[in-house]
């Protein structure tokens, strides 16, 4: 699977997982999404495709990497609706 397509697929699952915040931007928990069922059989590397999500500014978490457990609780924004 190549990056953009993986990245698309990630923006879809951060859609389905998520919600509105106060801004009107969807967001979802890491937790959520690395618990969740479809995405860990999506995605081989789901902390590597977060990351190439976020140098191309689609999304936005805090920090440069998320760990299991410890960044469950982090924010993961979607910058662009589609």
């Amino acid at each position: 699977m190549n990056v953009e397509h993986e990245v698309k697929l990630l923006v879809e699952e951060i859609q389905r997982l998520g919600s509105k915040n106060a801004d009107g931007k969807t967001s979802v928990k890491f937790g959520v999404m690395f618990n969740d069922d479809k995405c860990a059989n999506i995605f081989e590397a789901l902390v590597g495709t977060l990351r190439a999500a976020k140098r191309k500014k689609l999304i936005h978490f805090d920090g440069e990497l998320l760990l299991q457990g410890v960044h469950d609780n982090v924010d993961i924004v979607l910058l662009v609706q589609e």
